[in-house]
């Protein structure tokens, strides 16, 4: 599946994968308000025998094809005790 990642000029590490580049009729727009300005970053051709570097594919898979999106948040900063 083509999937194309976008970031969030407003929030750092904050991603957007799409199924199609520069079109966000899906978001909702109250979330697409949180991502401010986007840049697109890459196209890749996601398989589940892909690995990504902070997801799990086969959520991002998953959500692509129900949703049409998927947010990759930034990482969690709270540490454990």
């Amino acid at each position: 599946m083509q999937c194309f990642i976008h970031k969030s000029l407003k929030k750092e590490f904050l991603y957007l994968y799409t199924v199609s580049k520069d079109d966000f009729s899906a978001i909702p727009e109250e979330l697409l308000n949180n991502f401010g300005k986007l840049e697109f970053v890459m196209e890749i051709d996601l398989t589940e025998d892909r690995k990504l570097a902070k997801e799990d594919t086969s959520k991002v898979l998953s959500s692509l094809k129900t949703k049409a999106y998927f947010v990759q948040l930034p990482p969690s900063t709270v540490k454990a005790s």
